[in-house]
């Protein structure tokens, strides 16, 4: 993984003194709230329903053991001892206080780490494949490119203060295992006539107005992602909405212009982006795929995995993908117990998971934008002792992409945006759907709760997707069916009038019967849906 370097740091160090100046200039009142606002923005600071909480950036999902430790060392002594992992790879705490935030910086910063540009209107966090420089069908590691785009976009002085905030998502292989259409920017890597570029995707993303993004480029060199990168912001700064946020998003801009259009006025911009000779120089980008070299995997290893214990095989089966290297797995831990809340770990299960991390995953961990972890270079030897420790640990659910596996937002718990709360929703629903038994019948079903329009919770790109609405007063939750992140990428539509809380958990059941009774040989929930369509699940839902 990629390490800082001393201008990196220093980078880093000077932001965490600058900020520390401007916490205490507002403490003594030298500022007032409306001037601290995008100051602490600018490092990830929000205030909350009941406390500030601070958003971590966690490029591309990657993290060393010892970053990891860090991040647990934080939630104890800072927070209330525990971490909330997030759909944009980051992690966020959620009981700050202002004083100690300065502190907090710091720490992160000493296991080269930060909160910049977490908020406000940037590029974010970059994110990428949980599986990048493991998985077999990936034509490339994902990860040099957004290394690199993460250093390109880290205080570009042309991009601090774009129309809306801005996401991009880099991935390698035909799977999409980080929802990269529903990015403003997507990048898919892949090879042509022997070199690696880039298809374009532009235009993307969910919230008040989702939309799936266009492929605006089939193919960019390596030696020009960058560049073109640019001019696709260029041409979105100059202009997208800034008049009105709801319309500020590029997919608004690309909508309104048209796709052919905007892409004609990218194509105008990036041919004069050629004469600048902004492009990194090649060797730059060497210089960052050596951090991202393949670890010394073993070899000779044995294949063969002891199945004898059932509730281990039943593990191994669902939370354990396939790795390129022979011998090696993937293992991915679930976030999602079955009284717990989504993407929440404790102190101790952090601290365990890094020393997981340390011991069988050589020095990595991930994060999955679905709020779960990856141990990423697991010897399959080994699965049985991380089955056992995260067993003890709480951390064993045997339920990747099934019912259980809800992301949610932190929702009217926590968030000052939201109408409605997305954690005792998601609780409810678990608790529904608890039996394995169950859940291995109704098979892959993504759901995805979002207490409000900005979904956070992914709603829109759901199997089954719910929305918390404010119904004057009373919190409602809309259902919607139908929608995809991945490589076949959807948006749900909403069945009709909202619900109760208990009442959108009933009709998720009636929904799962009708799949079960109208499903094909193979079909998912999804594939069942796209063949006959919404009418049944309405007419069992509303009578």
């Amino acid at each position: 993984m990629y390490r800082y370097d001393s201008y990196d740091q220093s980078m880093v160090d000077a932001r965490v003194e600058e900020f520390r100046d401007q916490v205490q200039r507002r403490l003594s009142g030298a500022l007032t709230e409306d001037q601290f606002k995008p100051l602490r923005l600018m490092n990830g600071l929000y205030l909350q329903l009941h406390a500030y909480m601070l958003r971590v950036a966690i490029p591309y999902g990657t993290l060393s053991a010892r970053q990891m430790r860090k991040l647990g060392e934080i939630a104890e002594k800072y927070d209330r001892g525990y971490g909330h992992f997030t759909t944009r790879q980051n992690l966020q705490y959620n009981w700050i206080k202002l004083a100690d935030a300065p502190d907090i910086l710091a720490e992160l910063a000493s296991v080269e780490m930060h909160a910049i540009q977490t908020s406000g209107n940037c590029i974010r966090n970059i994110s990428s494949d949980q599986y990048a420089g493991v998985s077999a069908d990936e034509v490339t590691d994902p990860r040099p490119w957004a290394e690199l785009l993460r250093q390109w976009s880290s205080f570009h002085p042309e991009f601090t203060y774009l129309p809306r905030k801005f996401k991009i998502a880099v991935i390698a292989s035909d799977e999409d295992r980080s929802a990269m259409r529903l990015h403003d920017i997507g990048l898919k890597l892949v090879a042509r006539d022997g070199q690696i570029g880039a298809e374009v995707y532009a235009g993307g993303g969910m919230g008040r107005t989702p939309m799936v993004a266009p492929l605006i480029r089939d193919f960019v060199g390596e030696d020009e992602i960058v560049s073109y990168l640019e001019a696709c912001l260029r041409v979105y700064n100059r202009h997208g909405r800034r008049d009105n946020k709801y319309k500020a998003r590029i997919k608004i801009l690309v909508h309104e212009l048209g796709v052919e259009e905007y892409k004609r006025q990218v194509e105008e911009e990036f041919a004069h982006m050629r004469t600048l000779g902004l492009n990194p120089p090649i060797e730059e980008l060497d210089r960052i795929r050596a951090f991202f070299a393949p670890p010394a995997y073993e070899t000779g290893l044995a294949e063969d995995i002891d199945r004898s214990d059932p509730a281990f095989a039943l593990w191994v089966d669902r939370q354990v993908a396939a790795h390129k290297v022979p011998g090696y797995a993937i293992v991915n831990i679930s976030l999602k117990p079955l009284t717990g809340i989504p993407g929440d770990a404790s102190a101790d299960q952090i601290a365990l998971m890094a020393d997981l991390a340390e011991r069988y995953s050589l020095d990595e961990i991930r994060v999955t934008h679905a709020q779960n972890l990856v141990l990423p270079h697991v010897k399959k030897a080994d699965l049985h002792a991380i089955w056992q420790a995260l067993d003890d640990a709480g951390l064993a659910e045997a339920n990747l992409d099934l019912i259980t596996d809800i992301i949610a937002c932190p929702g009217l718990d926590y968030c000052a945006l939201a109408n409605a709360r997305s954690i005792p929703l998601a609780q409810k629903i678990a608790r529904r759907f608890a039996d394995t038994e169950r859940q291995a019948e109704l098979g892959e079903l993504k759901l995805k709760i979002s207490g409000c329009i900005n979904a956070c919770g992914h709603h829109h790109a759901g199997h089954i997707g719910i929305l918390g609405v404010d119904r004057k007063g009373v919190e409602n939750f809309q259902l919607l069916l139908g929608g995809s992140g991945a490589e076949d990428a959807s948006l749900g539509q909403i069945t009709g009038p909202g619900f109760s809380e208990d009442g959108v958990v009933d009709a998720i059941e009636k929904v799962t019967d009708i799949y079960l009774a109208q499903r094909e040989q193979g079909e998912r929930f999804l594939d069942t849906y796209r063949r006959i369509g919404m009418k049944p699940f309405k007419e069992a839902i509303y009578g």
